[in-house]
């Protein structure tokens, strides 16, 4: 559709007189190419075919100032999360199939003259930024004035909005394995269960535990790991910043009569005196931890472990290394403070820590896709039973953020990393074999 060439007025000054935009006519003059989806807005306009499977409902005012006052996924998110926007064709908790079309949508800058008349048409009132919903978190600007990122107590904060938002809706999208970290498929047709109980079987393979030994799970979750280990006879030590977390853990622990091999922490992994370990997992805490605090992490371990000990650091990254914001919506109503780098920063932070060789690393990109698929069809399955637990507006987030992600993932906007590394003896001896010991 052409905007403004058949509404100009040349008998006067355009911004005296060009009309006013309706919201479709806003849109078409922001996007160009075909518009792969159907779009209604609550002035009774509309635009894109009309029998395209998936689209966007605009029903309020107040979701235009969101889309105009913060263009991209925040305001989009702002405008969905609140209620004023809908997403037609496509369940709230499994977006993915509207948000892969979305991709397809190409939005370009309109000409001076049109952006004039675009402000002139929103008015005052909708060009004024409204509250965000309550579901979002203070801006990172915000944040970083009124203190340091990544001390104890904020990271304590930043893993209480995102984890502790409720046992009982993890355990309806998540599953019963309760993991919320990426799976490891052993074939395309595998059910998220049988990939996750997988995944557990890799790390526990590529670490090359043995009944009796100690390993430290940092970052602990719900205590997946730290049960599968304990099943196999090892001793095992788990963390989490997560209050609701650990008492989960522990409680899963005790009822599965593994209470005198393992335990769970309600702590700061840094809070960790024990030594001496065969073996420290970190599944999925890198992302939380902020890049400049990688050498400290990655001494951490190396303190923890005995010679000849094995790590294992398992973690969302980004294609590149030379960026780590993880974008507004995902900062603001997902992740605080959470920062994702490349692999190769990643290896090159262990590499720098005297005395610990890496010796393997892997992707599992496509793996996080399917995952967070399985994720996706959980939530939609169990959406009444989910917003009676945390209401429609975090609903909506989880769904938005898993859905949005596994595009990601499959886009290769971002990745996942497996890094094995192991701590040398004092003669540089790591007593590993010489070729991989796990099957993949």
């Amino acid at each position: 559709m052409t905007i403004l060439k058949n509404h100009r007025n040349d008998s006067g000054p355009h911004h005296d007189h060009s009309p006013k935009l309706t919201m479709a006519q806003i849109l078409d003059a922001v996007t160009t190419g075909e518009m792969p989806l159907r779009f209604e807005a609550y002035d009774g306009s509309r635009t894109g075919p009309d029998d395209a499977q998936f689209g966007l409902d605009l029903r309020t005012p107040r979701g235009a100032s969101y889309l105009a006052t913060a263009p991209g996924d925040l305001g989009m998110a702002r405008a969905y999360v609140a209620g004023d926007l809908d997403l037609l064709g496509v369940h709230p908790g499994d977006p993915y199939p509207l948000l892969a079309a979305m991709g397809e949508v190409h939005f370009q800058m309109p000409a001076p003259k049109t952006a004039a008349t675009i402000a002139r048409s929103l008015g005052v009132e909708l060009l004024k930024p409204p509250p965000p919903p309550p579901q979002e978190s203070l801006p990172r600007w915000r944040r970083v004035a009124e203190g340091l990122r990544h001390t104890r107590t904020r990271d304590a904060e930043a893993i209480h909005h995102h984890y502790d938002v409720s046992n009982a809706f993890y355990e309806r999208v998540l599953g019963p394995s309760m993991t919320y970290t990426c799976a490891a498929y052993p074939e395309p047709t595998s059910t998220l269960e049988e990939a996750q109980e997988n995944k557990y079987r890799l790390v526990f393979d590529k670490l090359r535990l043995e009944p009796g030994d100690r390993l430290l799970d940092i970052g602990c979750g719900w205590g997946g790991m730290v049960r599968y280990a304990a099943r196999r006879g090892v001793r095992v030590i788990g963390a989490t910043l997560s209050a609701e977390q650990a008492q989960w853990a522990q409680e899963a622990i005790e009822r599965e009569g593994l209470g005198h091999l393992a335990e769970v922490r309600h702590t700061d992994y840094r809070d960790v005196t024990e030594t001496g370990f065969d073996a420290i997992s970190s599944i999925g805490l890198t992302e939380h931890i902020g890049v400049r605090n990688y050498p400290s992490y990655f001494r951490f371990m190396e303190d923890r472990l005995r010679p000849g000990g094995l790590l294992l650091n398992h973690c969302i990254t980004r294609p590149d290394n030379k960026r780590t914001s993880t974008g507004a919506f995902i900062d603001r109503y997902v992740f605080p403070d959470g920062e994702l780098t490349g692999s190769g920063t990643i290896i090159a932070a262990i590499q720098d820590v005297g005395g610990l060789e890496v010796r393997h690393e892997e992707n599992l990109r496509e793996h996080y896709a399917r995952t967070l698929a399985g994720w996706c069809v959980n939530l939609r399955d169990n959406w009444d039973a989910c917003v009676a637990e945390v209401g429609e507006a975090t609903a909506r987030v989880w769904g938005l953020y898993m859905a949005g992600s596994r595009l990601g993932f499959e886009r290769n906007v971002v990745q996942l990393h497996q890094v094995l590394a192991v701590k040398l003896g004092d003669k540089g001896d790591a007593g590993l074999p010489l070729r991989p010991w796990w099957q993949g």
